[in-house]
């Protein structure tokens, strides 16, 4: 696009006259001299890679709660500490350390969300757990007490630190931590993937006509996960859809298991799904618009997107979606620190690669898996916000050590994909050429804060920082 692009001139006019709108919600001046804005709103088009990174299953606070300058647990004496009802043993149960890697977390659906925020109290996480053996809500079992705290405490008011997540700490101290960043829907990881890639979740009576799909944010039935070979079940329109009319390019990628419902029609020689099976985590093969667009191929495995990092053929849009085994999906067959593991060996690959001082990586976690936060989520329509999810930033244009306060959901990354490669446009039925009744063009919405905050464009490109994945 030229840099005379009446398109790419309106785009950077709103991009200069946000942070005069909104800057009082982040911290430092309210108003750049006029050259400096100028050159910040025009450095967003030195981002030619924007790479999504979407882990699983994290509070804030869990990770992040005791991180120095961010909005963390309540303090009491000077230690962490907060406290909500407990009907297993009484009394209340406090927040504590946990160095243990792998937990069970809690209920994460509808719900569960409306218990655990309690109309603002934050005060439910240990009323929504299930009374069943299973969940160790009852804690008492020799199997559930090494999973308790050191007064019997369930899991989900547990919360880390450098100890168990050293590399995640790091990225933040290096780069940029948003410590309000919340999960786009109240639900679980379905709902939470088809805000990342559509800013909506809905059923459809018909897979051809969005005008017939209704926000569902639970997605439970049979065929809301269809299988290889069925029919499309989201007919709402997608970002791939405006990327693929303005020609950009996107891959998603994904692990070799995310197929959950046989038939698993695609596998490689070694009978590995090659990705293009949906699932919740791997929601765009579901899409109408991606299967008349014949961009299934789209959807990839993680091998292909270590590849491309290293050849320097990475997409405009790319998202990196954990498997199984290193998602740190609570309770799965891997670990917080096989998930951090994986999360650094990709970042690893985009520093190594020729691309990286032209590409920002956000990191972030889809869901809140139950665990305990204090900051009560604000809503912005009938499906949420959900609640806290840690947020990171790291790119060679990233303000080093800074911590974003502004109120940020997976809806600003859809948002900056779509100021940077789509001249502006919105995920919006009135512009987008396919109606249908989402209640709220969420890119929009007034709380929604400015992701680019997060960058200082006029800096010199910051060298990688390449760390150890275990360590």
């Amino acid at each position: 696009m030229s840099a005379r692009s009446p398109r790419r001139a309106a785009v950077v006019l709103s991009l200069t006259l946000l942070p005069l709108l909104a800057g009082s919600s982040v911290r430092g001046p309210a108003q750049a001299p006029p050259a400096r804005a100028q050159a910040e709103a025009e450095g967003v088009f030195k981002l030619d890679h924007l790479i999504f990174i979407v882990q699983e299953n994290r509070s804030f606070d869990h990770y992040f709660g005791t991180f120095p300058g961010a909005d963390g647990l309540p303090r009491v004496n000077g230690r962490p500490r907060a406290c909500v009802p407990d009907p297993i043993l009484g009394r209340p149960s406090c927040t504590y350390h946990s160095s243990l890697l792998r937990q069970l977390g809690g209920p994460h659906d509808r719900e569960a969300a409306i218990t655990d925020v309690n109309g603002g109290r934050m005060d439910g996480f240990i009323r929504a757990l299930p009374r069943n053996d299973g969940s160790c809500a009852d804690r008492f079992t020799p199997r559930c007490l090494r999973l308790t705290g050191p007064r019997h405490q369930p899991d989900v008011m547990s919360w880390h630190d450098d100890r168990e997540i050293p590399n995640y700490w790091t990225y933040a101290r290096e780069f940029v931590l948003q410590d309000r960043m919340f999960a786009p829907v109240d639900s679980w990881t379905l709902p939470s993937h088809l805000f990342l890639v559509s800013a909506w979740s809905a059923s459809c009576t018909d897979p051809y006509d969005p005008m017939s799909c209704r926000s569902d944010v639970e997605l439970r039935g049979p065929g809301q996960q269809h299988r290889y070979g069925d029919p499309p079940v989201y007919a709402w329109t997608d970002i791939t859809y405006l990327l693929d009319r303005a020609g950009v390019s996107w891959a998603y990628y994904v692990g070799t298991e995310t197929c959950v419902l046989p038939p698993c029609g695609r596998v490689d020689d070694g009978g590995y799904d090659t990705g293009q099976t949906p699932s919740g985590k791997n929601p765009l093969p579901g899409f109408t618009t991606v299967q008349r667009n014949g961009s299934v191929g789209n959807v990839r495995t993680h091998d292909g997107f270590f590849r491309a990092a290293a050849e320097g053929t990475l997409p405009s849009v790319v998202w990196v979606v954990g498997g199984d085994r290193v998602n740190e999906h609570p309770a799965s067959r891997g670990t917080i620190r096989t998930g951090q593991a994986f999360v650094t060996r990709v970042v690893n690959a985009v520093m190594r690669g020729p691309l990286w001082e032209r590409s920002a990586i956000f990191l972030t976690w889809d869901d809140w898996g139950g665990f305990y936060d204090h900051v009560e989520p604000p809503r912005v329509d009938e499906n949420g916000y959900g609640l806290r999810v840690p947020g990171l930033v790291i790119s060679p244009y990233a303000k080093r050590g800074y911590i974003d306060h502004q109120t940020l959901s997976l809806d600003a990354y859809l948002k900056l994909i779509e100021d940077r490669f789509l001249g502006g446009q919105r995920l919006d039925a009135a512009t987008d050429g396919r109606p249908d009744p989402r209640p709220t063009v969420r890119e929009e919405v007034p709380i929604l804060g400015d992701i680019t905050a997060a960058f200082d464009f006029t800096q010199e490109p910051r060298p990688p920082l390449i760390l150890d994945p275990t360590p």
